[in-house]
């Protein structure tokens, strides 16, 4: 038996209170794809008294199901944040992703098996060839969460994919007041790097954010399907500044990690040139950790055949001068996977 001091309401996405003035706790309900019966998304609202149409903030975890520091520091602040202190609104969804939370998966496996951060796509949701449950996720974001927010961030960690230097992250945009908006956003988190990467990848929840004009900023902040205790403070910190400084709620925070010291170094990743690819299915072994700088042509991992065992193992060079920003998490790694992730060092 489950002791609970909230009282959640379960209701379907058109019962969303997201204006009244006030705390409400919700289980949102969408409906199942198999079993005669919904998934049950947690979202937590505050709307204080000078919220205004359009204007707020969101923050999302577990859009992965096998990543966790997101939702562990959500589910901490739900109990900090305090309602007289909200002046704006303030959206909390530690998970965004339920079927795939509840299958500690990447993809929605046990349902659609549908990658969500791939999901933010033309007619996701609404129509017959794009309706399980994980776009149906993403159309709920986009029809009651959209519209009520300006500020958006997306709480990320390298699941069983990838192993990162710690950082936020958003993408290249053209406006250029959004541009720093997202930026110094970003620096509050206080994590050795920012990444600023590709936007060519089709569906993901913060291009999408991004194309709308919205502050949004991703963040890298663990991997291994374990919880990073330095991820779950950044997430808080950088969390709780987006809504101070972008006027949601009351309060003062002070810096914090790197962003204190000075020491946040910016990367880029938006050129092929930046990703070493595996060339073969094999096992990679890492030779720099990282967060290690780099000059091009540097030997920065090998990658062994132990089908041909008396083989050499392939060099994975850096093909850039820069930061190792990200390499593989497991071992064994599939043909055409990107197994390090070298970030040129930008201003």
């Amino acid at each position: 038996m489950h002791d609970s001091t909230i009282d959640r309401k379960i209701v379907r996405p058109a019962e969303l209170d997201l204006d009244s003035p006030g705390r409400r706790d919700y289980w949102v309900a969408l409906e199942h794809d198999s079993i005669w019966g919904d998934h049950l998304m947690p979202l937590t609202v505050w709307v204080g008294r000078n919220a205004t149409e359009g204007r707020g903030l969101v923050a999302f975890g577990a859009n992965h199901g096998n990543e966790y520091e997101g939702p562990v520091a959500l589910k901490n602040l739900q109990s900090e944040i305090q309602l007289e202190k909200v002046t704006g609104r303030i959206i909390f969804i530690p998970v965004l992703n339920p079927p795939a939370f509840r299958a500690g998966t990447r993809e929605s496996f046990l349902d659609d098996g549908v990658n969500l951060n791939r999901a933010f796509v033309d007619g996701a949701g609404k129509t017959p060839a794009l309706s399980g449950i994980t776009h149906r996720v993403a159309a709920f974001v986009r029809d009651y969460i959209w519209p009520r927010v300006h500020v958006v961030i997306d709480l990320h960690s390298g699941g069983d994919v990838a192993r990162f230097a710690l950082c936020a992250s958003f993408h290249v945009v053209d406006d250029p007041v959004q541009s720093k908006a997202m930026e110094e956003t970003a620096r509050w988190f206080g994590t050795p790097c920012l990444m600023v990467y590709q936007n060519a990848t089709p569906g993901l929840l913060t291009s999408e954010a991004e194309r709308l004009g919205k502050i949004t900023v991703g963040t890298e902040l663990g991997w291994g399907r374990a919880v990073n205790l330095e991820g779950v403070r950044y997430a808080r910190h950088g969390v709780l500044a987006a809504a101070i400084h972008h006027e949601q709620m009351q309060g003062e925070i002070e810096p914090t990690g790197h962003h204190r010291s000075g020491t946040q170094v910016k990367l880029k990743t938006v050129d092929r040139a930046c990703y070493c690819v595996a060339p073969f299915d094999g096992h990679f072994e890492p030779l720099i950790d990282c967060g290690v700088a780099v000059q091009e042509g540097d030997v920065v991992g090998l990658l062994h055949d132990f089908d041909h065992i008396d083989m050499p193992p392939h060099k994975v060079r850096a093909q850039v001068d820069g930061v190792v920003l990200a390499q593989a998490w497991a071992a064994a790694v599939p043909r055409g996977q990107h197994i390090v992730v070298v970030g040129r060092v930008t201003s």
